[in-house]
């Protein structure tokens, strides 16, 4: 009976020894949600995540109305490490703007980034959170480790064709876009904590500095729900914008969910919500575990463990 005390305790010291890699059991979008992640998808890992919307504007200065509908689409792609991913965004708007003296049709790519995401720093690799056996409370006592982020930069550029309604310029442009991403897991993991500082079209007439905040919480293995707020500014455009919504998790590897989104001001004042899915395929993913160094007396307990499997 003491034998299979002892062999239980060492392997369940044995855990954290092994840490794995930024690939997840279960998917990890950035949808529904605004905001990137800190943690890439993985090492050859594809990850499509995509989605229709409905927006409504009305603007209390200029007096016109818009209604129209839009796609979004991110195609995420694990390359050569596990903390480099590749990112292509996409947005596609169609609006009709109705004034009092016209009604206007526009459509074109809102949106159109090509860019590459890298994680920095990882609070958890080469972490091992000791385990006291003797002690439940000591095991859920308060750890500040939790407080420190993983932290990632995101580089990339928007591209803009000839005449786009959306843009400020009738001209064709390329303008880079650049992101400070931190990510938090709080509690026992079911709360995590997102934010995006941004720095876009940096090279044009109206540079735009943003951020972004998500508090995510995961109710169950299927439902999660977030809460998020983003704000713009610059010349050109400035906005406060909240929004939240829920995620079902139909298999490991997909999702759908739904949200809703709104701005604080009347200049114009917008109301849009939208479903979606993500997917991933990871078929060429190959698992990475890294050994933490945990020190002597670990290593001594490798070593009984090894004993009483063979005896």
């Amino acid at each position: 009976m003491y034998k299979i005390k002892t062999s239980a305790i060492i392997a369940f010291l044995m855990i954290p020894l092994l840490h794995n890699a930024q690939h997840t059991d279960q998917i990890n979008s950035n949808r529904p949600g605004e905001t990137m992640s800190a943690y890439a998808v993985g090492k050859s890992v594809i990850q499509v995540e995509s989605g229709v919307f409905g927006i409504k504007e009305n603007h209390s200065i200029q007096n016109y109305d818009a209604n129209g509908f839009g796609i979004d689409l991110t195609l995420r792609y694990g390359l050569f490490l596990e903390r480099l991913e590749l990112i292509a965004d996409f947005q596609y708007l169609y609006e009709q703007v109705t004034s009092p003296l016209s009604v206007v049709d526009k459509s074109a790519f809102k949106q159109s980034i090509l860019g590459a995401k890298y994680l920095i720093y990882d609070p958890f690799k080469n972490y091992e959170k000791n385990i006291n056996v003797y002690s439940w409370k000591a095991n859920h006592s308060f750890n500040w480790h939790q407080f420190i982020p993983a932290v990632s930069i995101f580089a990339g550029a928007n591209f803009t064709l000839a005449d786009n309604p959306y843009y400020f310029s009738p001209d064709a442009a390329i303008s880079p876009k650049v992101a400070l991403i931190t990510q938090n897991h709080f509690g026992d993991g079911s709360w995590v904590f997102i934010t995006n500082i941004i720095a876009d079209y940096i090279t044009t007439d109206y540079p735009s500095y943003g951020y972004g905040i998500t508090l995510t919480k995961g109710f169950s293995r299927k439902w999660s729900g977030f809460i998020e707020n983003q704000g713009y500014m610059s010349d050109f455009y400035s906005d406060t914008i909240f929004r939240g919504g829920a995620a079902f998790l139909i298999h490991d590897d997909m999702q759908i969910d739904a949200s809703i989104s709104t701005s604080i001001k009347d200049t114009p004042s917008i109301l849009y919500g939208g479903v979606g899915f993500s997917w991933r395929y990871d078929a060429g993913y190959k698992e990475v575990r890294m050994k933490v160094d945990t020190g002597d007396s670990d290593k001594k307990a490798q070593r009984k463990a090894r004993k009483t499997k063979k005896g």
